[in-house]
């Protein structure tokens, strides 16, 4: 297949990539949960803090869990490569902004009928295209990406490992970290939240944003709009 050449093909702006790969991504992510098949692997454990703390405490919601533990990644991240960079902390604003659109999409899914099979479905493949899309958009940005895709950038750059496969690792990674919570926060072999769509997702996450990173480069040229990029490396 030919490529287009880089002057021909149309600017895509990598803060725009940002803002629709946060979107793009939370919707996924919500569309995921409403399937009932499992969620996306990435998120299970905070899914699972989430299902246990809200009875307990209701204003407990899914995108704070997520950026309670995210916060918690992050730090991980510095620990491992011994080093700082205050550009990093804003990782931890992206997340509380991914947060609240991932309660915002979780909103928005809820009245939509997802209670047959066929629907069900529908909502699971449109949930792991989204995640796949969201992800490889953030991994296209210099803007500060979510913890997770963070320590999977900065992990494998340091360890000269393949970026896609390393994800690949890390994903079924936090799907058994998912199964042992469930285990003890539900009770042992209940599955809340992680299920075989779960495992299908770790499995092909890894590959499917590797295409959409492959696609994207092919229609568009990633360029910045505005000169922000020191700031950020």
């Amino acid at each position: 297949m030919e490529t287009t050449p880089a002057a021909a093909r149309p600017k895509f702006y990598t803060e725009l990539a940002y803002i629709i790969g946060l979107v793009v991504l939370a919707f996924g992510v919500a569309a995921m949960e409403a399937s009932d098949f499992g969620v996306s692997m990435v998120v299970a454990p905070a899914y699972l803090i989430y299902r246990k703390l809200n009875p307990i405490l209701p204003f407990f919601t899914f995108g704070m869990a997520e950026y309670c533990l995210q916060a918690v990644l992050l730090a991980a991240t510095m620990l491992v490569l011994r080093r700082f960079r205050i550009s990093w902390l804003l990782t931890f604003a992206t997340a509380v902004l991914y947060g609240f659109i991932l309660d915002g999409c979780m909103a928005l899914i809820a009245p939509i009928p997802h209670d047959t099979l066929p629907l069900r479905i529908g909502f699971y493949i449109v949930g792991v295209l989204l995640c796949s899309l969201g992800v490889s958009l953030l991994f296209h940005t210099y803007l500060p990406p979510e913890a997770y895709e963070l320590f999977v950038k900065l992990i494998s750059a340091r360890f000269g490992w393949n970026i896609h496969k390393f994800k690949t690792v890390y994903d079924l990674s936090s799907m058994l970290v998912g199964v042992v919570l469930s285990f003890c926060f539900f009770g042992l072999w209940h599955f809340e939240g992680v299920r075989l769509g779960t495992l299908l997702c770790a499995l092909i996450n890894g590959f499917l944003i590797g295409r959409f990173s492959k696609l994207l480069e092919r229609l568009f040229t990633f360029t910045d709009a505005w000169k922000w990029r020191p700031f950020f490396s």
